[in-house]
């Protein structure tokens, strides 16, 4: 288990668990950092007995989450298929997907959409214009949502207990110079988010990149958010480029409509 998934664990008390159950997430977790290994090379990483690691990674391997060959272990894909499946159960994912795509190609660079789960953001769609960069924010891929403009735009949308709530899971961690690690600057931030209708990431996830994201609320709450992303080079300006920023909000806008549209026909 990683550092971040022990703190998160820590945090939530003494809720009660099933401690097989957390054997295998130790056991899955450690397959996904170190790859292939043999069961005694897990064992000893995740700090485990190496037959109750075996029969761990026996049980799994039925369910074909793990393959083995020439005796060692890795991951297997049905963990892909399981993903692109949970990815579709989003509401509008279909719609959101298709949208994503028109606005890279407006804005010539990558478009992000975005979903808050417990802790971190979520990459779910991302699209990639004539100019866009790639990044690390790969489909699925978790972050602290104080380090991206995504994240937080969300939590600007959410209840100051629930703000709380991610902040003492999981802390401010600096990821860059530029991300912000003190709570009452932050929650400056999210104030100036809130009234402003969008975010800024300036480097605070990855150097030299920069994002601007706007908040997908077709309803009365937040589903997530949508964000466009590029090197500070092409999107400088005040402090991002005007014309990105309009496009962003006026997509938003129409995306929204779009939703509200298809849930009424």
């Amino acid at each position: 288990m990683d550092r971040d998934s022990k703190r998160e664990t820590n945090a939530a008390g003494s809720t009660p668990t099933i401690k097989s159950v957390e054997t295998a997430h130790r056991i899955i977790e450690t397959l996904l950092e170190i790859g292939p290994a043999t069961a005694t090379e897990v064992a000893n990483h995740a700090d485990l007995s190496t037959g109750g690691t075996y029969k761990q990674l026996k049980t799994l391997q039925k369910g074909d989450f793990v393959v083995c060959r020439d005796r060692k272990y890795r991951l297997g894909y049905r963990f892909l298929d399981i993903g692109g499946r949970i990815r579709y159960q989003h509401p509008n994912s279909q719609i959101i997907k298709s949208k994503m795509r028109e606005l890279a190609e407006e804005t010539d660079e990558t478009s992000i959409y975005t979903v808050l789960e417990n802790t971190r953001t979520v990459t779910l769609f991302r699209e990639m214009g004539t100019k866009g960069v790639s990044t690390r924010t790969r489909i699925g891929k978790r972050l602290y949502p104080h380090e991206t403009a995504a994240g937080k735009v969300i939590l600007s949308q959410l209840s100051t207990r629930e703000v709380e709530r991610v902040l003492d899971a999981v802390g401010l961690p600096r990821v860059t110079e530029n991300t912000i690690t003190d709570q009452e600057t932050f929650l400056d931030e999210l104030a100036a988010v809130r009234e402003r209708g969008y975010a800024y990431n300036l480097g605070e996830s990855v150097d030299g990149l920069v994002a601007i994201a706007a908040p997908l609320i077709p309803g009365e709450t937040v589903l997530g958010a949508c964000s466009v992303t590029g090197p500070y080079h092409r999107l400088k300006g005040d402090p991002i480029d005007e014309a990105v920023t309009e496009s962003l909000l006026s997509f938003v806008n129409d995306l929204e409509l779009n939703i509200a549209h298809s849930q009424t026909v």
